[in-house]
């Protein structure tokens, strides 16, 4: 079910954009608000959203570029996905510094509408299977002595592989023991990549790169195999690719 929500001061057009919704091969779930303020006081949360510009003189936040904001502020972890719909082509280019996907200029052409809502469906699939593998894959456990430890991978800024151990580089501190970098490299596809024999890398832990070495952001910097650089350049754009929800 795709939760969607229409936040627009006039009645008229909320309801067509409710028909063009329901028309989408789609099962959808339509939340609809008349204001800003109606819109952010609901605790429930919509995949996609269709924000009007001006939302005139209902509240505080009825600037839809602020309300845009908010709601990103709000569901920062699901990243919802938002279409401002508007009768005002001077504002494209600050719908797009507040991260809307698209924006849809007032009369809505019905197949316009189609195509953008197909492909906004396309990008909120992907974003949840990926937000579903980080959750599935947000640690790492290790036997260690008998006991059991469980490291979160976002505090791992690289592991390094030495004299049959392997060292988890962490935020606070080092963690050595013996384990196969082959084997944690299989492990922790998609977060990490393998940029040197003795260097597996967490992409979130990258400031900067060039052709020979990777900039962590501990300010350790790590060589990178002429090998490995192309491979780690394609995962690394598509990591950031994903983070971004693009």
């Amino acid at each position: 079910m795709l939760k969607t929500a229409i936040c627009d001061d006039d009645d008229i057009t909320r309801s067509y954009l409710a028909s063009l919704i329901r028309k989408q091969p789609f099962p959808c779930e339509i939340a609809e608000y008349a204001s800003a303020d109606g819109c952010l006081a609901d605790v429930r949360k919509a995949d996609l959203y269709f924000l009007d510009i001006d939302l005139g003189p209902s509240g505080v936040h009825s600037d839809g570029m602020a309300l845009a904001q908010r709601l990103k502020e709000q569901d920062s972890e699901t990243e919802p996905v938002i279409i401002f719909v508007t009768g005002y082509e001077q504002y494209v280019f600050d719908a797009f510094d507040v991260g809307a996907f698209q924006y849809l200029l007032k009369p809505v052409d019905e197949q316009k509408f189609a195509r953008v809502f197909a492909r906004a469906s396309v990008r909120i699939e992907k974003l949840k299977k990926y937000k579903r593998s980080l959750e599935m894959n947000r640690t790492l456990t290790l036997q260690l002595a008998g006991t059991s430890r469980t490291i979160p991978l976002s505090h791992i800024q690289y592991i390094e592989s030495s004299n049959h151990k392997v060292i988890l580089h962490l935020r606070d501190g080092e963690l050595a023991y013996y384990a196969k970098i082959s084997d944690l490299e299989a492990k922790l596809q998609g977060g990490f990549f393998r940029i040197h024999k003795g260097y597996l890398v967490n992409l979130a832990g990258i400031e900067a790169y060039s052709r020979t070495e990777a900039t962590m952001t501990n300010g350790d910097r790590l060589q990178i195999s002429k090998y490995k650089y192309q491979d780690f350049v394609k995962a690394y754009l598509r990591f950031l690719k994903m983070e971004s929800g693009l």
